[in-house]
């Protein structure tokens, strides 16, 4: 790479200096915000659950003109997905959004639930008993039934973890259950209960939304995530944990999610073990242990004393000359058999090349991972030294680079396992696109790989001890591989959405897109002014029974 960078180049990226790189280790101290514009990641603590919720609510609410109870039902229905909801408004009109998710409205409604406040007995179409009118409740359905058979029907329910969706009792009615109703009458009886029933609506929005997930940390942090574009990405919460936010894994782009999850179990599950024993070793005619030969001899001896052949597997006797083996002639060629040891053996030695290298980086990114306390004493260092050269953040950036694009390199060994193996893509590509696919997507894994290193190694050396001009290429030269090693990020991102994952019929393999900052880390949610003129334009108008 040539040392000289011209003035435009340079001014031109030196100015991007400044923007933040945020490094593969979870590692709050090497963390710079992301950027200045607003951020599409919020966490939501359990603090700010209610006010994320209510805005949501609030939108609809002002929309569609309803009370909260059935903004929250609505919502529940399509799965907290507001646009969604107003798609199937301007599509279908009012009457299909409401008949679809279990609302009823009916005109001239009371804000009072109680059917009647006179003392005049009426009957109950459950327990079929003479009540007074007030303690009979009517839904927004119409229908009526006794406070003791409201009560008894919310309780099941509300064990039964349905909470979010209590149907009405009257036959072949889908209407769903006012809340307050519900509320109401189960708090006189089961305070406890009462409490349950107001989680579990509150937490539907955690459970039930497509774009909020609970962070998978261990032990868990109690906080969630909410994007706002596309749920597929990876984020970062406040705790410090890096996931995927479509499965809840750690984050593996570029792989997908069906492959590092496919990788993840081929690491940790016995399936190599097995493969390693077929290759290594054979079964004993007797008692069907493996065992490995560890002579020349091509007889060999079981711990259970039974002798047999090594070259096919069958029992002989003890007696071995230079002529044959007693009991034994062996010289049949079994194809079938054959066949399996090589395939084995082929299959194991494939996966043990991806392994390796996916490993090597992890490790390198680890041992890396220290180069940042290094990194921030020879800046200190520099700093105080009277050279022409005072902003070291390229140092720093340079870091934070290098962090992000080996740990792009280390998960595209386990894409390349899957994209050019026989387990996911076999019937996808014939033999000769999968080999022109391969040597186009290693070339640029080869070019990354190289400029990684190169990086590395330029990171590493002691320049708070360098006169002014051996600093001076140092800076370009980590500047020049920072651009570049980024540039072919890109480029294999690119490559693989277009090249190798596009072309192919089977639509489930997306990844992550690339983003040269980082993965994005989530900003708190605060929406106090929302959450005050939420409670403001909420219409509860005790909707709760009278006694």
């Amino acid at each position: 790479m040539d040392d000289n960078l011209s003035g435009e180049e340079e001014d031109y990226y030196y100015s991007s200096d400044q923007e933040s790189l945020n490094g593969i280790d979870n590692d709050e101290s090497v963390s710079i915000p992301v950027s200045s514009r607003s951020n599409t990641v919020k966490v939501i603590t359990k603090e700010s659950l209610l006010a994320a919720q209510r805005e949501d609510l609030r939108r609809v609410m002002e929309l569609l003109s309803v009370k909260e109870h059935h903004a929250r039902t609505l919502l529940i229905h399509y799965r907290w997905d507001v646009e969604k909801l107003f798609a199937v408004l301007v599509e279908k009109g009012k009457d299909s959004l409401f008949s679809g998710a279990g609302v009823t409205l009916l005109e001239n409604q009371s804000c009072d639930s109680s059917v009647s406040g006179s003392s005049s007995m009426m009957s109950c179409d459950i327990c079929v008993e003479d009540v007074p009118g007030y303690q009979l409740t009517r839904m927004d359905c119409g229908h009526s039934f006794c406070n003791n058979c409201w009560t008894g029907h919310f309780t099941v329910k509300i064990n039964e973890g349905q909470s979010k969706r209590i149907i009405c009792m009257a036959h072949k009615c889908n209407a769903i259950c006012d809340e307050d109703v519900v509320r109401a009458l189960v708090s006189k009886s089961q305070p406890d209960l009462a409490e349950k029933f107001d989680r579990f609506l509150l937490e539907s929005y955690i459970e039930d939304n497509k774009m909020v997930k609970w962070c998978p940390s261990t032990p868990h942090c109690g906080n969630a995530i909410r994007v706002e574009d596309d749920e597929l990405c990876e984020v970062e919460c406040s705790c410090g944990l890096q996931f995927c936010f479509s499965c809840s894994s750690q984050a593996h782009s570029p792989c997908s999610c069906v492959m590092w999850e496919l990788w993840r179990k081929k690491c940790f599950d016995e399936s190599e073990t097995v493969n390693w024993i077929t290759v290594h070793t054979k079964p004993c005619p007797k008692c069907h242990k493996p065992v490995e030969k560890n002579g020349g001899c091509n007889l060999v001896t079981c711990l259970c004393r039974q002798s047999f052949c090594w070259l096919c597997g069958e029992a002989t006797g003890r007696d071995h000359t230079w002529a044959r083996i007693s009991g034994h002639s062996c010289g049949r060629f079994q194809e079938d058999k054959e066949k399996q040891m090589e395939r084995a053996k082929r299959d194991l030695k494939r996966y043990m090349h991806y392994h390796n290298r996916y490993k090597a980086h992890i490790d390198s990114s680890k041992l890396e991972a220290k180069l940042s306390n290094n990194i921030s004493k020879k800046v200190s260092i520099s700093e105080k030294r009277e050279l022409q050269l005072k902003d070291f953040s390229w140092a720093t950036n340079g870091l934070h680079r290098l962090f992000r694009s080996r740990r792009v390199l280390s998960y595209s060994y386990p894409f390349a396992f899957y994209m050019f193996g026989d387990e996911l893509f076999k019937d996808e590509m014939s033999s000769e696109e999968r080999e022109i696919k391969q040597n186009l997507f290693e070339d640029q894994q080869q070019q990354l790989e190289a400029n990684v290193e190169k990086l590395s190694k330029f990171l590493e050396e002691p320049f708070d001890q360098f006169a002014d001009d051996k600093v001076m290429q140092i800076r370009i030269q980590v500047i020049n591989l920072s651009v570049a090693v980024d540039t072919l990020c890109e480029n294999m991102y690119e490559c693989i959405e277009n090249d190798l994952l596009g072309s192919l019929q089977l639509g489930i393999h997306n990844i992550t897109p690339y983003r040269s900052n980082g993965i994005e880390r989530a900003s708190d949610f605060y929406s106090s002014q929302n959450s005050k003129e939420a409670v403001g334009q909420s219409s509860d108008c005790g909707t709760s029974s009278k006694s």
